[in-house]
């Protein structure tokens, strides 16, 4: 009877709702026209008016995280209780820079950063548009402790700590992103131009979400829908074209988004098309890409909780330029990468009694293709056309209970699944057909006492890989089943408001993948002839972090430091052994292996606000990877760096509302630990400008972004560079884009 009175709530919703409203004003007392204000845990939706005032109706009575966000001032997020006519006055912070001041990521419901033991960063919707990049590595490159591992300037994958790839979890709005982007070439299925925001956990979350998020997790998330709020039906627009000039690089998008009575709506799409990049060297052939990305979303809000169903699609063509064949700029071809990814997501949130039900459920399909134009096939003949065809087919579901015990503790219990499919079609079987099953339950619990904060949680999860026989990798058939346990447990101490102590020590777990278990054959776009190991046992990681964070008015801080030791780690090494793949043409066998490993490193972050219109930021990042077993160095270590800005900032100019002029300039070490398969770089020095202006016109609001990346022209090799051997680093770039909303 419970619980058929909790479905009856879930779908009737609460019996009484209540309003929160208000107004939101500068420094000054003006009022702030056009600042958005977001209820977190409802995902509702107002914009403020000419006077500064919003009104939020029919919002069921308790606790909520509230946040107020405006171009050009800090965002403000504060825990409102919601019961009957709630008013509430907020005065922004003019602030050039936005600093994200809670995160979802980090423990599933909505906490302020200081007030969090795990590591955090995000960049927020200004800060994407300055980095836009079809790659969301390369967009997430100069948050502190974050690389980018890439191919060319189009394709990268996420590097948290040392770690990446399978490691790395990358989530898109909270659904898992399964995806074939553990693979060498190929990064995550995600455009964060489709985000407001894109939030990082530094440091394992196996506990909230699972295997992969060994090393860290990257959310990204979508705008909310817009809300009619009880007025009249409403629809916007939004469009931006930019243009670059190393690759010939051009790309527009365009929105349309609406709302009525309960519901809200929205189409997004973003197209954009490039040639080959261009070195001080000269240029590299078959270096060019093509993409046309999008979702398209609709959803009900009620006093019960709101449901959402969303649609998103990646897909394009990524040429590659070719192992050990310096680039000679007379011919075009070459191997290039085809994928598409779709996704369709129904989430929802309710609040049931006391309680908020979460639901998240997800269908995807991805599909990967290499066309190449050479190399052989099993039988030896030449290769022309696809090489390789793979289709992973994935349905996962999450289910959610937040709770509340008073305002000291609260916390969520929760359980997931996932069901996929792995079909591999081709000349080239990289991987066998195969299936996998997982199902986990967890609880993560916080707790509030005075200035102290302790955070705790454990999962459990069971996991069964199925591998069909295939005669090409020489394999039968095969069936690994894992359970693994994950926990965390932090804890934070607040001496003053603005100063947080924090200490966290957390485990995680990965499953081998099926390239690490069971390929068996040439890997042409790595020049080598992989062999995995069936042995493989799961990687388990416990690692230890300690931080000191500073928020206060003119100066943001943080220092970080960790210790990661990781048993089993699972990584790849030559051997002395050469396959013939024609009679001219032979590659030397790698194989899969695995050992304990450590992992050390920091971070540090500093902004100040020297006045209005000037603001300095640099950031420090290093890690240093071991093998423990031979006392080696792990692989593709990213090296020390320093970065360093200034930025000049105005408002109510003549011609402009808003206007900035910044320069950075990134400084990296040469990483003398080395491992077999590392090719060494060295240092190097880069020099980047922006300029960006804001400004009405014929009603609407222009934005105007101008940057020039690598503005000496430096010729450079990046030591996560896939190219490094082969190729220089992208030479000059100048960046234009123009945005209207």
């Amino acid at each position: 009877m419970h619980l058929l009175g909790a479905l009856a709530l879930l779908f009737v919703g609460p019996s009484a709702s209540d309003t929160l409203s208000g107004r939101v004003t500068d420094p000054d007392g003006a009022p702030l026209p056009t600042a958005v204000i977001l209820i977190t845990e409802l995902h509702r939706v107002a914009t403020t008016g000419a006077d500064g005032g919003f009104a939020l109706a029919d919002v069921p009575p308790g606790p909520y995280t509230v946040i107020v966000r405006h171009v050009g001032f800090a965002p403000f997020a504060r825990e409102v209780v919601v019961r009957g006519l709630t008013t509430l006055t907020v005065a922004l912070r003019r602030a050039p820079v936005w600093v994200e001041p809670v995160t979802i990521t980090a423990t599933r419901t909505p906490t302020a950063t200081l007030g969090s033991p795990l590591s955090a960063a995000a960049l927020s919707e200004d800060g994407l548009r300055r980095e836009q990049s079809v790659s969301l590595a390369h967009s997430l490159s100069r948050l502190p402790g974050v690389n980018a591992l890439s191919t060319g300037a189009q394709i990268g994958k996420p590097v948290i700590r040392g770690l990446a790839g399978a490691r790395v979890l990358v989530l898109a709005n909270g659904n898992r992103l399964e995806d074939y982007s553990w693979s060498d070439e190929d990064g995550p299925s995600v455009d964060a131009r489709l985000a407001q925001r894109v939030e990082v956990i530094r440091g394992p979350s196996s506990v909230l979400y699972g295997s992969d998020a060994l090393g860290g997790v990257v959310n990204v998330i979508p705008a909310e829908l817009p809300d009619a709020n009880g007025g009249p039906r409403m629809i916007r627009t939004g469009f931006e074209v930019s243009g670059a000039t190393n690759n010939a690089e051009v790309a527009a998008s365009a929105r349309i988004e609406g709302a009525s009575g309960a519901w809200a709506w929205r189409a997004f799409g973003i197209g954009r098309a490039a040639g080959s990049l261009h070195t001080p060297a000269g240029e590299l052939d078959n270096t060019g890409f093509g993409a046309l990305n999008g979702e398209a979303a609709v959803g009900r809000r009620g006093a019960g909780g709101s449901t959402t169903l969303r649609y998103t699609r990646y897909a394009g063509e990524f040429k590659l330029l070719e192992a050990n064949e310096p680039p000679s700029g007379a011919e075009e071809g070459g191997p290039e990468r085809k994928l598409s990814d779709d996704r369709v997501q129904l989430a929802g949130d309710y609040r049931v009694g006391s309680l908020r039900l979460e639901t998240k459920a997800q269908w995807q399909r991805h599909s990967l293709i290499e066309v190449s134009d050479t190399g052989t096939g099993p039988t030896g003949a030449p290769l022309e056309g696809t090489a390789f065809d793979l289709l992973l087919n994935t349905t996962s579901f999450d289910l959610l209970a937040h709770h509340r015990a008073g305002s000291a503790i609260r916390g969520t219990v929760g359980i997931s699944g996932l069901r996929q499919t792995n079909a591999t079609r081709g000349p080239i079987p990289l991987v066998p057909d195969a299936r996998v099953r997982s199902a986990a339950t967890f609880v993560f619990e916080q707790g509030t006492l005075g200035r102290w904060s302790v955070l705790a949680g454990g999962r459990v999860d069971l996991r069964r890989l199925t591998a069909d026989s295939n005669a090409t990798l020489t394999l039968a058939p095969q069936q690994r089943d894992y359970t693994a346990w994950s926990g965390d447990a932090g804890l934070v101490y607040r001496p003053v408001e603005t100063l947080a102590l924090t200490a966290n020590v957390g485990r995680a777990w990965r499953a081998p993948t099926l390239f690490e278990l069971f390929s068996n054959g040439p890997h042409l776009g790595e020049a080598r002839y992989e062999i995995g190991d069936p042995g493989l046992k799961p990687e388990a990681g416990t690692n230890v972090d300690v931080a000191v964070r500073w928020q206060g008015a003119r100066v943001r801080g943080e220092l970080a430091v960790y210790r990661n030791a990781i048993a089993r780690f699972i990584y790849i090494t030559p051997t002395g052994a050469f396959v013939h793949v024609t009679p001219a043409d032979s590659l030397r066998v790698y194989r899969y292996a695995q050992a304990d490993a450590r992992l050390t490193g920091g971070e540090a972050s500093l902004g100040v606000d020297l006045s209005t219109p000037v603001s300095l930021r640099g950031r420090f990042d290093a890690v240093r990877g071991t093998n423990r077993a031979t006392d080696a160095p792990l692989p593709l270590m990213p090296p020390a760096r320093v970065a360093l800005g200034a930025e000049l900032h105005g408002s109510a100019l003549r011609w402009a509302d808003r206007a900035r002029l910044a320069i950075d300039g990134e400084f990296v070490t040469r990483q003398t630990r080395l491992e077999s398969l590392d090719i060494p770089t060295t240092g190097y020095a880069l020099l980047n400008v922006e300029a960006g202006l804001e400004r009405p016109l014929w009603g609407r609001e222009v934005r105007i972004d101008v940057a020039v990346r690598n503005v000496a022209n430096t010729a450079y090799r990046s030591f996560l560079s896939r190219y490094k051997e082969f190729a220089l680093d992208p030479g000059r770039n100048v960046v234009l884009r123009v945005s209207l909303e």
